[in-house]
Formats: C-alpha cells, sequence, structure tokens
C-alpha cells in the first residue's frame, strides 16, 4: 500500500486483499484505524468543504472506491490496480471478523433497512458476533448513540449515513467510540436489505455501477453524477495539461500508521 495525492486529495493505493490483511492486523493489535473510501462526488466536495476534508484526511487508511478516480489516476500517471468497492471491502471484513470473532456494531439507514440487513448478514455469515445495530437518525442525541456503541464491545463499527455526515460523525466521535476500526459504508445496508439492488457484476467490471444507481434514482443522482463529474472531468484535463502531458512520477508513501490503540 502507498499513498499518492490526487486533485489536491490524498488516497491510497491498494488491493481488496492487501487493505483487509492491514485492518486485520490493526484490529488484531488493537490499533485504531479510521477508514473511507474516496469516488468522485467526495473527492470534489472535498474542495469547498473543508470540514469534509479535514475528516477524510485524518483517515488512516483511505481506498479509492469509484471507477472514476480509478481512470483519472492513471490518466495523470499514477500506476492504480484496481478500485475497492466499498461494499465488496464491507462483506470482505465481516467474512474475516466472523472467522477471528470480532464483534461488530452496525450504525445508519432507517430502523426497518438496518433491522433487515442485520437478519440477512446473520444468516449469511451465522458466526458473526452482532455487538449491536442503530439507525441513523439520531442527531438530536448523538451521545448516546455513542455510549451504546461505547458500552457494546465492538471492535469494528460501520456507518452506513450520506456524505459528508458519516466522515464527520466518525472524525468528532473517534477518541469516544471504543473500537478498533471504523469505516463509512454509505448506501451499503440498503444494498443488504434489498431496499437498492446492485448493478450486474458485468456494469462493474466495466466501471458503469454509477450508470445504474442514476437509472435506478435518476432524481436524487442526476445531479450527483451529472455536476461532479463534469468537474472532475474538467480538473483532471487542466491538471494534465499542466504537467505537459508526462506521466507523474508515483511516490511511494506508506498510509500513515496511527500511535492511537484502544484502552
Amino acid at each position: 500500500m502507498h499513498r499518492i495525492e490526487l486533485l489536491g486529495a490524498p488516497m491510497d493505493v491498494a488491493s481488496q486483499k492487501d487493505t483487509v490483511a492491514l485492518i486485520g492486523d490493526r484490529i488484531q493489535s488493537h490499533t485504531f484505524t479510521q477508514h473511507v473510501v474516496v469516488n468522485v462526488a467526495k473527492l470534489i466536495h472535498m474542495q469547498s468543504d473543508s470540514t469534509l476534508a479535514e475528516s477524510v484526511e485524518s483517515c488512516d487508511i483511505i481506498n479509492i472506491d469509484g471507477a472514476g478516480v480509478v481512470w483519472g489516476a492513471r490518466f495523470l500517471g499514477h500506476d492504480v490496480p484496481e478500485r475497492v468497492a466499498g461494499i465488496d471491502l464491507f462483506y470482505s471484513l465481516l467474512e474475516m471478523s466472523s472467522k477471528k470473532g470480532f464483534p461488530v456494531y452496525f450504525l445508519g439507514a432507517r430502523a426497518p433497512v438496518v433491522s433487515k440487513a442485520v437478519l440477512r448478514i446473520k444468516s449469511r455469515f451465522p458466526k458473526l458476533n452482532v455487538a449491536g445495530w442503530h439507525h441513523g437518525y439520531f442527531w438530536e442525541d448523538e451521545q448516546s448513540v455513542v455510549d451504546d456503541i461505547r458500552r457494546s464491545g465492538a471492535r469494528l463499527l460501520f456507518v452506513a449515513i450520506t456524505s459528508p455526515h458519516k466522515e464527520n460523525f466518525i472524525h468528532r466521535w473517534r477518541d469516544q467510540l471504543n473500537v478498533d476500526f471504523v469505516m463509512g459504508v454509505g448506501g451499503t445496508f440498503d444494498v443488504v436489505a434489498g431496499k437498492v439492488q446492485r448493478a450486474p457484476i458485468w456494469m462493474q467490471r466495466a466501471g458503469l455501477e454509477w450508470l445504474f444507481r442514476l437509472l435506478q434514482e435518476p432524481r436524487r443522482m442526476w445531479r450527483r453524477y451529472l455536476v461532479t463529474n463534469s468537474v472532475f472531468a474538467w480538473q483532471l484535463l487542466i491538471e494534465k495539461f499542466r504537467l505537459g502531458f508526462k506521466p507523474r512520477p508515483t511516490h511511494h508513501v506508506h498510509a500513515q500508521e496511527s500511535n492511537q490503540t484502544r484502552e
């Protein structure tokens, strides 16, 4: 794993396999790890939202999720072997936790959705230790939810809330959660519960998962993809011209190692 910078934002280049292995090692040693994935929309929003930018940049592991970011990084000369899709990493971490006995906590979505998602997860991973779950509409009393997570004994926390709320929530409360690993997973619970369908495999491999989401939720997603994708493409062209169309060397910098451990 090594860290690069794309349009002013840091991100880590790694395979999903290597990412899971690193996270497992850090959890085993009780080294706190805050994880985030970056797609085009988040990358663009970070430029105008300093709080979001600070929340993302403080993370220990910043995976590249969106196919657009992968293509953009390659366009500027970075060697990025693959995207690490948040939902795929989510399932891999659940499998790892099931095998290693790590308790997990699920936070986010509406109550019926997260409840159904948990039932399906338990069915898929019967040995998984589910420490607890809570819906994502708790903003009038964040402290009580944080207290519940801390008391649950969870080692991993998955937060399924929209950006930038989940990144800022994690950043705001990370020192009080008493978990070893926390990851924002966006709309993952909706997919797990069957509320939203995921794109077919061929569309995922072709980098067209965004198009499938747009077709499912055109009124909610059109602005995100039209505006942010257009801005991203324009910024890439400007950066490419600035570099003189010469491949940009990749600087191998290991992801930051957090010294913060769980007490």
